[in-house]
C-alpha cells in the first residue's frame, strides 16, 4: 500500500483541451504559428510597445488585461484562443460574433478553444475566471477592438499586394475585395504579409445600426457536436497507457483513514494495480473505472474519530439546524454594508413596525458530469493534468505544489465543462485533481481518478446556508420609511478570496440586499461574519440565489402591512428610476397584465401570481410567477421574466440562458437542500436530493429589454427572481408566509 496522506493538498485550478497545450512563450507561440496573423489585444497597450513592428509590438503586459489570441492560417481558417472556458453559456459564440463583427467573418466559420495557462491571460488581480456573468461584458470592447485591428491590418497588406490604394478595399467574408477591378484576396492569403505589419490604435469601431452579427440570434457553434455525441468533455478523455482510479472519502471531513483490514485481499482482485491513502480518503488503481470502484468500494477501512466540539469542525455532532440555530442567535451589531437617512429616528417615529427572519439551506451544484481528472508525468520532468475548472492559472499553480514542480512545468488542458456555476473553482478536498496527481505520481502512470455520483455529493462544496433578519418601519400612509437588515454568515469570496479583495464586507453575503433600486429614505444593512465548518462554495447567481428572495419576500409583507398592493407597491418606490419601471411595467405587459389572485383559470383551479426584482450582475429583472397548490405542493404554470442587461450580443443564447436560470431557480425554490446530521451530509445521490423535474418544469416567457446601459451578466441573472415570484404567489394561496426554502418542507393548504 502506497501511504500519500502526508503530501498534502495545496490551491489550483486550471484549464485544459483534449490534447496537451504547451506553454509556450508569447514570442514561441508565434514562431509556431508559421505564417499566420495572430493577434493579442486588449487595453491598455504598453506606449513603449509601439516602437517595434509586428504583431509582438502588441504583446500584453503580463496580469494587466483580457488577452485573447486570433489566429488567421494560411488555409483561411479561423482560431480563436479564448480566456475563458465554455460551460454551456455559450461564450465561445459570443466571442466569435463579437470579433467576426469587425472581423467580417461569418461568425460560424470561427474554431475557439480555451487558451492555456499565462499571464496574457490574466484578468482579475493576476488572475483569470469563467464565472460571475463576467465573460462577455468584461471582454466585450476588447474583442471588438480585436478584429477591428486585425482587418485593417489585412487591408493594409491586401493594398500592397494589389498596389492600389488602402481606402479602395473593402472585405466581405473574410476576403478582401478591390471592386474596380473585380480582384479579391483571402484572409488567408495575406495573413502572413499581415503578421509584419505595425498595428493600429487609433481604428474607429462599427456603428451598432450596421451590425450583421452582434445583436442577432445566431445557431451555437457546439450545438452539432452537443447533438450528435461528437463533444468532448473531462469524463471522455483517454491518455495512452493511463490507469483508472476510484476513491471513497471520509464520512467526516477532515479525519483520515487509519487502518485497513483487508488490503492485501483488495489488491489480489481483478484488475487491482495498487491501493492507497490519501488525505481524507482511500483510493485503488485498477485497470478499468469499475474494478478500481468494486476494489475501493471492498476496502474495509477504519477512519479516525471526528472531533465532538460543536461548530468548530465538522463534527461528529454538527448539524445544519444547529448551524441555522447558530445563526439565528447571532444578535451582534456587525459591520455596516450600507447606510442611508436617520434609520433609528424614522423607527421612532414609525406608525407599524414589521419584523420577520428568512433562511435558505445549503444546497449542491448537483452537476450531471461527476468530476473528473487525468495526471501524467512526462519524461522530461513535465506534468499534464486534465480538468474542467474555471481558473486555469490557480489551478496550474495548485497543482505546481502538489506535484512539487514549478508551475511552468505544468501543462493545465481544459475540456468542456459538464457541469458549471461554481463548482469548478479550487476549493481544497472538493476537488479530484490533487489526488490524480498523487497516484500518478505513485504509480509511475497516467492516472484518472473519476469520482462516483456518491462521492460527488459527499465531497461537493455547498452553496452556504444563508439567514438574514429584517426590521421595517411603515409610515401612516403604509408605505416604508425605513429597512433594517442584517445578513448572518459567511460567503465564498471572503472564504476563498478575502485575501485578494480584502473588504470587511464579504460582497457574497450582502448581494441582493444591497443596492437596491427602491426609494426607501432610511435604509441599514448589517454583515455579521459566523463562519461555516463545512466547504462552501460558489453556486449560480452566488448570495442573490437567496438575497433576493429574503428581500423580495419581505417587501411583500410590508405590501399586506401596509394594505398595498405589491406590484403598486414597487412601482411607487421605483418613482425614481424610469429603467426599473420600464422593466416592471414590461414583465407584467408580458403576462398579459398584473393581476394577484386568488383566481380561477380555465382549468378550474385556483391560482395566485407573485411579482420580484433583481439586480444581479450588472443586469437588472423582472420576474411573475402563477402558481396553483395540488396534494400540499406548488405547482408553478408560468414564469414571465423582462431582463435589462444592458444591450446584448446573442439573443437566442440570453434567452436560453434565462429559461435555464429560472429552471435552476424554482428547483431549490421547491425542492432542493444538503441537510447535515451527525456531522454527514444526508443525500448522496438523486433519490435523496431531488431536482425539478419535467412534470414541475412550467413555461417560461423571457422578453430581453436593451436599456443602453453598460453591458451586464447573462448566465445567472434569470434565477435570483424566481424563488421570490414563486413564494409571494404561495402566500396568496396559502394566507401564510414560508420564509425557509425550500417549499417542500412545508405541506402547503389552500384558504
Amino acid at each position: 500500500m502506497n501511504d500519500l496522506t502526508p503530501l498534502r493538498r495545496a490551491h489550483a485550478t486550471s484549464a485544459a483541451s483534449q490534447e496537451p497545450v504547451r506553454n509556450l512563450s508569447r514570442r514561441g507561440f508565434l514562431g509556431a504559428a508559421s505564417g499566420a496573423l495572430i493577434l493579442g489585444i486588449g487595453l491598455p497597450v504598453d506606449p513603449a510597445l509601439a516602437q517595434a513592428e509586428g504583431a509582438a509590438a502588441i504583446a500584453p503586459k503580463p496580469g494587466t488585461r483580457v488577452a485573447a489570441f486570433l489566429e488567421i492560417r494560411s488555409d483561411g481558417t479561423v482560431k480563436l484562443l479564448s480566456p475563458f472556458v465554455e460551460g454551456g453559456q455559450g461564450i465561445n459564440t459570443g466571442l466569435a460574433q463579437t470579433i467576426g463583427e469587425e472581423l467580417d467573418i461569418d461568425p460560424s466559420r470561427f474554431v475557439v478553444e480555451c487558451a492555456p495557462p499565462g499571464p496574457d491571460y490574466a484578468v482579475v488581480n493576476g488572475l483569470r475566471l469563467t464565472g460571475g456573468s463576467f465573460s462577455t461584458r468584461s471582454s466585450y470592447a476588447v474583442m471588438r477592438r480585436l478584429g477591428a485591428t486585425a482587418r485593417e491590418m489585412l487591408l493594409r497588406a491586401a493594398a500592397a499586394r494589389l498596389d492600389v490604394k488602402q481606402e479602395t478595399l473593402a472585405t466581405n467574408d473574410g476576403r478582401v475585395v478591390h471592386k474596380a477591378s473585380n480582384r479579391s484576396l483571402g484572409y488567408g492569403e495575406l495573413a502572413q504579409a499581415a503578421l509584419a505589419l505595425l498595428p493600429r490604435e487609433d481604428l474607429p469601431l462599427k456603428d451598432p445600426k450596421d451590425f450583421r452579427y452582434i445583436g442577432k440570434p445566431m445557431a451555437r457553434l457546439d450545438m452539432r457536436d452537443k447533438s450528435t455525441g461528437k463533444a468532448t468533455y473531462a469524463i471522455d478523455l483517454k491518455v495512452e497507457g493511463m490507469l483508472h482510479a476510484a476513491v471513497r472519502h471520509a464520512p467526516h471531513l477532515g479525519t483520515e483513514p487509519e487502518a485497513l483490514a483487508n488490503e492485501a485481499a483488495v489488491k489480489a482482485m481483478p484488475g487491482v494495480d495498487s491501493v492507497h491513502r490519501l488525505p481524507g480518503a482511500v483510493a485503488v488503481v485498477a485497470d478499468s473505472w469499475w474494478r478500481a470502484r468494486k476494489a475501493v468500494e471492498a476496502l474495509d477501512v477504519t477512519w479516525a474519530k471526528p472531533a465532538a466540539d460543536g461548530l468548530a469542525t465538522v463534527s461528529g455532532t454538527f448539524s445544519s439546524a444547529a448551524m441555522l440555530a447558530a445563526l439565528k442567535a447571532t444578535r451582534e451589531p456587525g459591520l455596516s454594508a450600507e447606510a442611508e437617512g436617520d434609520v433609528a429616528g424614522a423607527f421612532a417615529k414609525a406608525g407599524r413596525v414589521v419584523e420577520a427572519e428568512y433562511d435558505a439551506p445549503y444546497l449542491a451544484h448537483a452537476q450531471l458530469e461527476p468530476p473528473s481528472s487525468i495526471a501524467r508525468f512526462n519524461g522530461d520532468g513535465t506534468l499534464d493534468v486534465w480538468l474542467p475548472n474555471q481558473m486555469p492559472e490557480l489551478f496550474q499553480s495548485v497543482a505546481a505544489k502538489v506535484a512539487g514542480l514549478q508551475p511552468d512545468a505544468v501543462r493545465i488542458h481544459s475540456p468542456m465543462l459538464g457541469g458549471f456555476f461554481g463548482r469548478h473553482f479550487y476549493y481544497g478536498s472538493s476537488n479530484p485533481f490533487p489526488q490524480a496527481i498523487l497516484l500518478a505520481k505513485a504509480t509511475g502512470r497516467p492516472v484518472r481518478v473519476l469520482w462516483s455520483r456518491e462521492e460527488e455529493f459527499g465531497m461537493d462544496a455547498v452553496r452556504p446556508l444563508g439567514f438574514a433578519r429584517f426590521r421595517a418601519a411603515l409610515g401612516p400612509d403604509g408605505m416604508p420609511l425605513a429597512i433594517h437588515t442584517t445578513a448572518v454568515g459567511e460567503g465564498p469570496i471572503g472564504r476563498w478570496f478575502g485575501s485578494i479583495f480584502k473588504a470587511p464586507v464579504d460582497s457574497s453575503v450582502v448581494e441582493g440586499l444591497d443596492k437596491k433600486p427602491y426609494a426607501i429614505p432610511n435604509r441599514r444593512l448589517d454583515y455579521v461574519k459566523v463562519a461555516h465548518p463545512v466547504t462552501i462554495a460558489f453556486w449560480r447567481s452566488v448570495g442573490h440565489s437567496m438575497n433576493d428572495f429574503f428581500y423580495e419576500s419581505f417587501l411583500d409583507e410590508l405590501a399586506d402591512a401596509g394594505a398595498k398592493d405589491p406590484f403598486a407597491l414597487r412601482m411607487a418606490l421605483l418613482k425614481d428610476s424610469l429603467r426599473h419601471k420600464t422593466l416592471l411595467q414590461a414583465v407584467a405587459d408580458l403576462s398579459g397584465g398584473w393581476k394577484r389572485g386568488p383566481f380561477q383559470a380555465e382549468d378550474g383551479t385556483k391560482r395566485a401570481r407573485g411579482v420580484s426584482m433583481a439586480s444581479p450582475f450588472g443586469s437588472e429583472t423582472a420576474t411573475i410567477a402563477e402558481v396553483s397548490l395540488k396534494d400540499g405542493e406548488a405547482r408553478v404554470h408560468d414564469l414571465w421574466i423582462a431582463i435589462d442587461p444592458g444591450s446584448v450580443v446573442n439573443p437566442a443564447i440570453v434567452k436560453r440562458q434565462v429559461e435555464g436560470a429560472a429552471a435552476l431557480g424554482l428547483s431549490a425554490t421547491l425542492l432542493e437542500q444538503i441537510v447535515y446530521e451527525g456531522g454527514t451530509r444526508q443525500a448522496r445521490n438523486y433519490d435523496t436530493y431531488p431536482i425539478l423535474d419535467r412534470d414541475r418544469m412550467p413555461r417560461v416567457h423571457v422578453t430581453i429589454i436593451e436599456s443602453g446601459a453598460p453591458m451586464g451578466g447573462i448566465g445567472e441573472p434569470g434565477l435570483p427572481g424566481v424563488p421570490p415570484a414563486v413564494v409571494n404567489a404561495v402566500a396568496v394561496l396559502t394566507g401564510s408566509r414560508v420564509r425557509s426554502l425550500p417549499l417542500a418542507k412545508e405541506k402547503l393548504l389552500s384558504v
